[in-house]
């Protein structure tokens, strides 16, 4: 999975979501995916912006989180997330 693949699945997941007042960046290796909750449409970008809530892990890792191929708790205590 490329960070272009994930942003856009991103942005299609956050356009479902209400406006939260809050920000998530994630950090993979190949790049930043900001995602700005503040709005009534969330904003999805690449851009490398301070965030509420911050989140560095591999997109490959965050891909078997979401496929069930992997435990989110196991994943943060094993310093993967």
């Amino acid at each position: 999975m490329t960070l272009e693949t994930i942003t856009e699945q991103f942005t299609k997941t956050a356009a479902r979501v209400p406006a939260l007042g809050k920000s998530v960046k994630f950090v993979f290796e190949q790049g930043p995916v900001h995602i700005d909750l503040t709005h009534e449409q969330a904003v999805v970008t690449n851009e490398d912006k301070d965030a509420n809530c911050v989140i560095t892990t591999k997109i490959e890792t965050l891909d078997a989180i979401r496929r069930g191929d992997m435990n989110a708790m196991m994943a943060v205590m094993s310093g993967k997330v």
